[in-house]
């Protein structure tokens, strides 16, 4: 990760050439993300090449919850009874296709779960949705659990992430 620095992403970046291999993600980076920024929907985080600074690649924060109930039920047992179990969702996760294959997905992902454990605010677990059954096995290798009722949604306990850093 030390050939690139994550930060906040600014609406002086230039996001036009990135391209992840995905239409959607691609466009989210270029004509949505500072709006949800403003908006304080969600956080979106940058990688930048050191040397030339392009953006190599991003991933989106957000408060989020899960039921309890949605939890497999040996997690589930374990928490107090109320309805919602508070969380932080990772809503994208996107990397250049000229950056693809040195690691950079998951280095962003160590960023994302690094700055959910050292926020104030309680958070039980960091929670994806999968774009597609590749992605979900990427989580997966990471110690991500499937939730039982949607294979494509999966969490990480941010105990289970402090143990592991």
């Amino acid at each position: 990760m030390s050939r690139f620095q994550v930060s906040l992403l600014s609406a002086e970046m230039d996001r036009s050439d990135f391209d992840c291999g995905s239409e959607p993600l691609n466009r989210y980076l270029r004509e949505q993300a500072t709006q949800d920024m403003r908006r304080r929907i969600a956080a979106c985080f940058v990688a930048q090449d050191n040397e030339q600074a392009l953006i190599a690649g991003y991933y989106t924060l957000a408060s989020a919850s899960v039921l309890l109930n949605a939890l497999p039920p040996a997690t589930a047992k374990k928490l107090p009874r109320y309805p919602t179990v508070p969380a932080i969702r990772m809503g994208r996760l996107a990397v250049d296709q000229r950056s693809k294959g040195q690691g950079l997905g998951a280095a962003l992902l160590a960023d994302a779960l690094s700055r959910a454990l050292k926020s104030e605010i309680a958070a039980y677990a960091l929670i994806v949705d999968a774009k597609d059954v590749a992605a979900a096995e990427f989580y997966r290798h990471h110690g991500f659990i499937a939730l039982p009722e949607a294979a494509l949604s999966l969490f990480l306990t941010l105990e289970t992430a402090k143990a592991a850093m």
